[in-house]
């Protein structure tokens, strides 16, 4: 995991979260080429993959029922060296934490933050394995 996407304040991760994940996935993949790996995560869940030219570029998931009233959106994921800390840091710099840092098992720890402004982002650290 060291790259330049891997270290603090890269750009780790893109995701969509949508209500149609199928009809996304047809989508894409007539606009882009983009093929995908489905990986299956629990009961009913899916995750997608989706890979440009063979490599894992994002994700495509269905939107979790706590987020069903917001539109479908592609969510961006920064790296950060301690998501916890990231979401102190942005409390006390004017922002708000609009979910708690979590952690994704065997990925990392993530948090959903706000700017003042309003813009919504995801900070992420990654496990190193």
């Amino acid at each position: 995991m060291e790259n330049d996407c891997m270290k603090h304040g890269g750009f780790g991760w893109f995701e969509l979260m949508t209500t149609d994940t199928e009809g996304a996935k047809k989508f894409y993949a007539d606009l882009f080429g983009w093929e995908y790996e489905d990986m299956p995560m629990g009961p009913g869940s899916t995750y997608t993959v989706v890979k440009s030219g063979g490599k894992a570029v994002a994700g495509i998931m269905a939107q979790p029922e706590d987020c069903k009233c917001m539109p479908p959106s592609w969510d961006i994921y920064i790296t950060v060296d301690d998501v916890d800390a990231t979401a102190a840091k942005v409390q006390s710099s004017g922002g708000k934490v609009l979910r708690a840092p979590s952690d994704i098992p065997e990925v990392g720890r993530f948090a959903v933050l706000q700017d003042p402004q309003g813009a919504v982002i995801m900070a992420m650290t990654y496990l190193r394995k």
